[in-house]
């Protein structure tokens, strides 16, 4: 099923796009050399929103949890990309132990853990589960919603090594992002890789950090294919010292929101672009829809009532918000599905290594065009992407299927890359590690 949008809003982005396809060599030419400097992530998703007159980044999860949300086509590059991210680590590893999330009662979230361990297995590697929650003492299987079960084992830590027990393997891949902080079993590791590295989950990252890698390297590909990199990318800024319960902060929420709508209002009358503008205000630290407020006037962070203050003061594990990034919020004007289940969707663009191997839409009934769509009642449309977003179609229109969908992929590359960028910057002193 291909995504509906709507053509009024079209004509601008089709600029954007007929602009990628005819650089299409460069654009790869660039890409390639870049990953030549620049470590990819394990893997990523990327969530993209469509405004016909901007495409652009508004989130970069480094801990997937959706890929059972992924068309069965995209198995093989699935498979493909992970074994060249291994080939690239650690050639010669043979076990892999997966971390998931501590909630396994989530089932949906399980499916993911289910078809990532899959995935890893057609890679050639002895895929097990570890984990360290409280509830797992033992071998513990889970019966998934298919007839199929998880087999979740407690996690040993023997000396400067992490494994299961008769199970010592050469990497440990997290899907657990972290965000109750970073445990004492993971810490000081010997030997072993950690992917994605420990400070790539919440208890250290910042999503300011990867806006403003992004922001440099949106710079640098809006000059090689010839756009203004605003229409990739969104502008944003941060207020540190925040306490949503006591209202401390409000006054640089204000002003930076005042500023940050001030920006775009410039850019609409530029490109007369009529639309309201607003920015996002959500924890700079964080995923799950968590700590999210919309806002088109700063009047609005100032005397929020006692509601909202709750709803902005913590996110994932109840941990407290005390700093927030307040983002250019970008419309979206895809539709997908029909009937009662026709709502405003956005595309999830799932990369392993530095390679796109599928996607998706989160789809809203509920919500605007203008709203955060990451929140309870969305669901996935897995079949919503007919193409990979590798290969586009240069016999086709710049808004046809196979063509719109690789420049999803292009600017989620970007994201992939920013993504290094911020990783590299804000690593501590690294350790040296060697595979087992």
């Amino acid at each position: 099923m291909v995504p509906r949008l709507m053509t009024a809003f079209s004509g601008p982005l089709l600029e954007i796009e007929r602009r990628f396809l005819d650089a299409m060599p460069e654009i790869e030419r660039w890409l390639r050399g870049q990953w030549q400097e620049h470590t990819p992530p394990f893997y990523g998703s990327v969530d993209l929103r469509n405004a016909g007159f901007k495409l652009a980044p508004v989130d970069m999860n480094l801990f997937p949890g959706g890929f059972n949300n992924l068309d069965a086509t995209f198995l093989p590059l699935c498979v493909q990309a992970a074994m060249a991210a291994i080939d690239r680590i650690c050639p010669d590893a043979r076990r892999l132990l997966l971390i998931p999330e501590k909630h396994t009662r989530n089932l949906f979230y399980l499916q993911n853990v289910a078809q990532l361990a899959a995935i890893l297995r057609l890679t050639g590697l002895d895929v097990r589960l570890g984990s360290w929650s409280p509830e797992i003492d033992r071998p513990t299987p889970v019966a998934l919603p298919d007839g199929s079960s998880l087999l979740l084992e407690p996690l040993l830590r023997s000396r400067s090594r992490l494994g299961l027990e008769g199970f010592d393997p050469c990497a440990i891949l997290l899907n657990n992002d972290l965000s109750a902080g970073i445990p004492p079993i993971l810490q000081n590791l010997d030997g072993q890789f950690v992917l994605p590295p420990l400070h790539a989950g919440w208890a250290l990252r910042r999503k300011s950090n990867h806006f403003a890698a992004y922001d440099e390297v949106a710079g640098d590909f809006a000059r090689l294919v010839g756009i203004d990199p605003w229409r990739i990318n969104p502008y944003f800024s941060v207020c540190s010292s925040v306490n949503f319960h006591e209202r401390q902060g409000e006054d640089c929420l204000a002003a930076n929101v005042d500023a940050v709508l001030g920006l775009i209002r410039e850019k609409y009358q530029q490109y007369g672009i009529e639309e309201t503008p607003y920015v996002v205000v959500k924890a700079d630290a964080g995923t799950y829809g968590m700590g999210v407020m919309t806002v088109k006037d700063a009047a609005q962070v100032t005397g929020l009532n006692r509601r909202q203050r709750n709803k902005m003061s913590v996110i994932k594990e109840g941990l407290a918000v005390s700093q927030v990034i307040i983002q250019e919020g970008v419309h979206s004007y895809e539709r997908v599905g029909s009937g009662s289940d026709e709502g405003v969707a956005e595309p999830v663009v799932y990369m392993i290594d530095r390679f796109v191997v599928g996607g998706f839409y989160r789809v809203h009934s509920g919500r605007g065009k203008d709203e955060n769509l990451n929140a309870p009642g969305m669901h996935f449309e897995p079949l919503a992407f007919e193409t990979s977003c590798s290969l586009p179609d240069h016999c086709q229109n710049p808004d046809a299927a196979p063509n719109r969908f690789y420049v999803y992929g292009v600017v989620a590359r970007l994201a992939q890359l920013a993504a290094s960028l911020e990783l590299e910057r804000t690593a501590p002193i690294e350790e040296q590690v060697a595979c087992a």
